[in-house]
């Protein structure tokens, strides 16, 4: 008996997929693996942070090229976009540097040092502060140029984290740790750690803060997690890609993007708070599991990595349907 296999599609009431296929950018001069992405919006432009190459690439949206190649960095993992400030913020792995750019010349502004593995970068623009994860367990505060204002100690290296808007808390993966800690960024100290033991490897992470709802993209197994920030406790868990390392919350479409190295992309459907379907399984390339979702543009970029005969380039999907 022939077995037919189908790649999950479920189609939306306007007949479309979720996620369709927009575009591609080429990044011929890219080597090894790509970390995270930022974007300005404004000015339509696109930071990769290539580690494996040592360099930022900055691509034009509208073009669909890259346009300057930031090279002498030490394996960029975390980069952030300010656009108040027009600041580009890149933290390296390598030697631990996080590096402040002038937005339009694409100058250093100031280079500030960490002990080392300088990580994910995010960004509160009312107090006008970056937090940085870096190190063994350590969250640093800067300002918008690039001055030291505080650490706050973690249990171990924290991978993905985010901030709440309407609250002084900071949800970070700690994946060493087997928890996520709970850091009151005006107290700059942690308030809270939940244990994280219906999967592992809790790196990416993402935040629904209407309905208090807290993800985490769990690699062993290949599981998303999701935590009532209200209680701190586990809701559900459901399937998803393996070697998760970027996980989008999408508020307007009510959907999760999980992208994996695996090769594919997942996307639920959030049916309420508590309740989340798979929606489509979009087949990707091997290695490829960072991204960046701009709700702004409507748009989910992908970053693939040059890997035998596939080259490296930026896919574009649209998420308006």
């Amino acid at each position: 008996m022939a077995v037919v296999l189908v790649a999950i599609s479920i189609l939306n009431q306007s007949g479309r997929e979720p996620l369709r296929a927009d575009g591609i950018i080429p990044m011929p001069a890219v080597e090894g693996r790509i970390d995270h992405l930022a974007v300005d919006v404004a000015g339509k432009r696109l930071f990769v942070a290539a580690l494996g190459n040592d360099t930022v690439e900055v691509i034009d949206i509208r073009g669909m090229r890259v346009i300057k190649s930031i090279a002498g960095l030490h394996e960029p993992q975390g980069i952030r976009f300010l656009p108040d400030r027009n600041r580009v913020v890149v933290a390296n792995g390598g030697d631990g540097s996080t590096v402040f750019y002038d937005g339009t010349a694409l100058s250093v502004v100031h280079a500030a040092k960490t002990s080392g593995d300088a990580d994910n970068v995010r960004y509160d623009s009312k107090a006008g502060r970056v937090y940085v994860g870096y190190g063994n367990g350590a969250l640093g505060s800067f300002d918008a140029d690039g001055t030291a204002l505080g650490d706050v100690k973690l249990a171990a290296h924290p991978e993905s984290f985010q901030l709440e808007t309407a609250g002084p808390r900071i949800f970070v993966n700690v994946p060493s740790a087997g928890h996520v800690a709970v850091v009151d960024r005006d107290q700059r100290a942690v308030s809270a750690t939940w244990r994280v033991t219906a999967a592992g490897a809790n790196y990416p992470m993402a935040l629904d803060e209407v309905n208090h709802r807290l993800f985490l993209g769990c690699r062993r197994p290949a599981k998303l997690l999701v935590y009532d920030t209200g209680s701190g406790t586990l809701v559900t868990a459901v399937d998803i890609v393996g070697d998760t390392d970027d996980l989008f919350y999408d508020s307007s479409k009510k959907r999760l993007y999980v992208i994996g190295g695996e090769g594919f992309i997942t996307v639920l459907e959030q049916q309420d708070s508590d309740h989340y379907r798979p929606v489509q399984k979009l087949p990707t390339s091997g290695g490829a599991r960072t991204g960046l979702f701009v709700p702004e543009l409507g748009k989910l970029f992908l970053a693939v990595p040059h890997r035998g005969a596939q080259h490296a380039e930026i896919r574009v999907y649209d998420t308006s349907s």
